[in-house]
């Protein structure tokens, strides 16, 4: 894989709870107390080939997550909470080739009906996206309506069954999903992990903004290499599994 792009999370304010002077990051300590593998876990939000593939429906959304850097490192987390123990549930956005049952009380469900790449149920759009891998252990969750990967799905369902207490959110995009994902995750009571560097939306002026003003109010901020550090210290790596396409 390509060196990716530096990422820093100094832009962004910490939790005042975890800040110490000068503004440093969560220590690992803390950022690994939220992160036990039994109660987290990880969510990767419309990483689908339609909206991040190199042919996708939103070819600017597309290059941001691909030149940034973002969608190697939703892999890089993806690979590692596996390897941690840590559920990884993927969130995809689909659509029957007859619409029925999709909203059109919005411009955005209205443009999606005249896009040139649709995602179609079954579909190449709707598969996960490389580099993003899917285990057979994976869940896949797809919905027909909405803008949230929650809110009307089975994941609030499955979250609680699995023991969750601490969602990380990932994916695309921050102009819409990813603020819904967050919001309706903290109203139903669940801890989130946002990694900066691991969610894009378009410009990415609007990403950092978003992620400064608002979700960092309600989410735990981090970096990748910070969720990563915390996931490798004293975590024993799993035994290899069967991956399957998205």
């Amino acid at each position: 894989m390509s060196r990716l792009p530096p990422a820093r999370n100094g832009d962004y304010p910490h939790p005042p709870s975890r800040r110490r002077p000068g503004g440093t990051a969560p220590s690992y300590a803390a950022l690994g107390d939220l992160l036990e593998p039994t109660t987290t876990v990880l969510l990767t939000v419309e990483c689908q080939e339609g909206v991040v593939g190199e042919r996708g429906a939103l070819p600017e959304l597309a290059a941001e997550v691909r030149s940034s850097g973002a969608l190697a490192r939703i892999a890089l987390l993806v690979d590692a909470a596996r390897a941690s123990g840590v559920q990884i549930v993927h969130a995809v956005a689909e659509r029957r080739p007859d619409g029925r049952g999709a909203g059109r009380n919005a411009r955005l469900f209205r443009a999606a009906e005249r896009l040139p790449v649709r995602q179609l149920t079954s579909s190449a759009a709707v598969r996960v996206a490389a580099p993003v891998q899917v285990a057979d252990e994976d869940l896949v969750v797809r919905r027909l309506h909405g803008l949230s990967p929650i809110q009307g799905t089975d994941v609030d369902a499955l979250l609680r069954n699995l023991g969750c207490r601490t969602l990380i959110v990932t994916g695309v995009s921050a102009n819409v999903a990813v603020p819904d994902a967050v919001f309706d995750a903290v109203n139903r009571g669940y801890t989130v992990v946002l990694p900066t560097d691991a969610v894009a939306g378009v410009p990415a002026g609007y990403t950092r903004a978003m992620i400064r003003h608002t979700l960092s109010l309600v989410a735990t901020l981090a970096t990748t290499d910070e969720v990563l550090t915390a996931f490798a210290r004293g975590r024993p790596a799993a035994a290899p599994r069967p991956l399957r396409p998205g």
